[in-house]
Order: C-alpha cells, then sequence, then structure tokens
C-alpha cells in the first residue's frame, strides 16, 4: 500500500493547493495531508497565517481525496515521518533541482520515502492573494469606522 504524505500551509486555499493534493491521491493508495501549525509558518515565513490552523485543517480534512489530515508541528520531516508513517512525500515542483529538495530527497532517502514533485500553479498562489487582499479599499468599511 502506498501512504503519501502533502504538506503544506495550505493558507487561504486556492486551486493550486487543490491541484496539489488531488494529483497526489491520484500516486498513492491512502493520501495525508499536512497542515503546517500557525507556530512553525511564523518560524519558517516570518508571518503568521490569514487563516488560523484549526480552520485550515477543518478545510483540508473536508476534501474528499484527502483521507486523513493532520497538523504539522515538527520541524524535523523524519519526526513527522516517524509520527505519520508514509513512503511519498509530494511536493510543488518549485523545490525541484533546489538546495532544499535535494536536501529533502537526501533526508528521506535515509528512510526509503520516495520525493515527487507536481506542477506549482503559478498564475495562482498564496503570495500573490495576499497580496492582492492588501491592496483591496474597503470604502463603506472605513467610513463606517470613522
Amino acid at each position: 500500500m502506498i501512504i503519501g504524505y502533502a504538506a503544506g500551509a495550505y493558507d487561504l486555499f486556492h486551486v493550486g493547493h487543490l491541484n496539489i493534493l488531488r494529483q497526489a491521491r491520484s500516486r498513492c493508495d491512502f493520501l495525508i495531508a499536512g497542515v503546517v501549525s500557525d507556530e512553525r509558518l511564523q518560524e519558517t515565513k516570518g508571518r503568521q497565517p490569514v487563516i488560523p490552523e484549526s480552520e485550515r485543517l477543518d478545510i483540508v480534512s473536508a476534501i474528499s481525496f484527502v483521507d486523513k489530515a493532520v497538523l504539522e508541528f515538527r520541524s524535523n520531516r523524519l519526526e513527522t515521518w516517524n509520527d505519520v508513517g508514509f513512503n511519498v512525500f509530494f511536493k510543488g515542483d518549485d523545490w525541484k533541482d533546489t538546495a532544499k529538495g535535494t536536501e529533502l530527497e537526501n533526508l528521506f532517502a535515509t528512510v526509503g520515502v520516495k520525493v515527487e514533485y507536481f506542477p506549482y500553479t503559478v498564475h495562482t498562489s498564496s503570495t500573490k492573494l495576499r497580496v492582492a487582499l492588501g491592496q483591496l479599499s474597503y470604502p463603506s468599511l472605513q467610513a463606517h469606522q470613522a
């Protein structure tokens, strides 16, 4: 049985997240989605997510092709592997052929886990959504607060 693991922030959930999870499920028998905790996101990205971890976990759990969603709170991927148990790790191809990607592949190779990459959805990303939201103007809200 192939158990896949797809980790992500899944903040401002969008079609790119859905694509990764759908593709991951098509390549395994059982898909576990790791939703990165608020604390870990603060550590790794230097900011809090827009959507809190409990809500992101609920959203990802509700997707029909995700068999199980877990909160990912460990910084060490091997500890996560030990806790969760999977034999394929899925990642967006923006990591492929990078130092981080190679490090991840080498780390997982020590325990027999294969890393598979999927095309990154370039036209939609949480970063682009965050920027777009920051540029929105809410005149009625501003007038109400005045």
